[in-house]
């Protein structure tokens, strides 16, 4: 039996949220705003927390800053009770932060701070108890610097072999970025990059195009986030489906994308079939939308699942 549900590595952050934002006062004037919060976020960050809320047994494998944000996000990982044995830290390193402005239709431009995510890395030696998981996820390709130079596959190999299943999320905005990627696609049952990033990567534009050119480089599937469109799924065996997004008010769509990758582990645990999946995916995500910073509104298992059962899609 594996020691753990989920392991996520990669990127984590520390973001400052502020709702609504409306403009950039001039000179050294004030905007008042109503609300204001921390979250622990990142493709690998948030759906630690998200996928511990709902009761897997989590892992975090990442870096984070000596720093007062390194030592928060600690707390809160601990708090949600994420093992943080692969937390790493060093004197000099700075924790991924961002400033979040979120506007009152839930878009938030960014400011944000590179940092120890592009530093930690997964030693052969660590692997073995990386790996030891029901479903491993790599979160953030393209922004960690030290494991995107190849380790990132050492250790997607290795949870392969090791008997996980695995998932991949990104971080990409063009061509150049797709050798960090294609080399991991190999190890990837499950690749679920925003459409936007993925269309980046592959210059396609068409769903089903586009999921076919990460097929042919080794994916088992596709499940591509859509924003308010849904999500589309499309596998080897040429299954393909798209489920439409919840319909709800939305407040910050910080870490949709990342809290759709926590739902979906959940579901890899639980054994739902791949439309049930990505509608409890889904649900996870529009559950994430309807609160200021990622996971806000996550709460737990039974809860997502009865949004999925009785929330109206678009």
């Amino acid at each position: 039996m594996p020691r753990y549900d989920y392991v996520s590595m990669g990127f984590y952050t520390f973001d400052c949220l502020g709702w609504p934002f409306t403009e950039v006062p001039p000179g050294g004037g004030t905007v008042f705003i109503d609300e204001l919060t921390i979250a622990v976020s990142g493709a690998a960050g948030v759906a630690a927390i998200a996928a511990a809320k709902m009761g897997l047994n989590t892992l975090a494998l990442t870096g984070l800053g000596e720093d007062l944000m390194g030592d928060w996000v600690m707390q809160r990982l601990k708090h949600f009770g994420v093992d943080t044995w692969g937390v790493q830290r060093q004197p000099g390193w700075k924790t991924s932060s961002s400033i979040v402005t979120t506007r009152a239709d839930g878009s938030r431009p960014a400011l944000h701070m590179k940092g120890a995510t592009g530093n930690f890395f997964v030693d052969d030696a660590m692997i073995p108890r990386a790996t030891d998981t029901k479903v491993f996820h790599a979160g953030g390709i393209g922004l960690m610097d030290a494991m995107d130079k190849g380790q990132t596959a050492v250790v997607m190999k290795a949870a392969k072999a090791a008997g996980a299943i695995t998932t991949v999320d990104i971080f990409a905005g063009s061509p150049k970025d797709l050798p960090a990627v294609a080399q991991v696609l190999p190890y990837t049952d499950y690749f679920m990059p925003s459409i936007e990033e993925a269309q980046a990567l592959c210059g396609r534009s068409d769903h089903g195009d586009t999921a076919k050119f990460f097929l042919d480089m080794g994916v088992k599937a596709c499940v591509l986030t859509l924003g308010g469109d849904g999500a589309y799924y499309h596998d080897n065996a040429g299954v393909k489906f798209r489920i439409p997004a919840f319909d709800i008010k939305v407040k910050c769509t910080c870490g949709c994308g990342d809290a759709f990758d926590a739902g979906y582990a959940v579901a890899l645990v639980q054994g739902f079939d791949p439309e049930t999946a990505v509608r409890f995916a889904q649900a996870t995500s529009a559950l994430n939308a309807t609160g200021l910073g990622s996971q806000a509104g996550v709460k737990d298992f039974e809860h997502t699942l009865n949004f999925m059962k009785t929330t109206k899609a678009k």
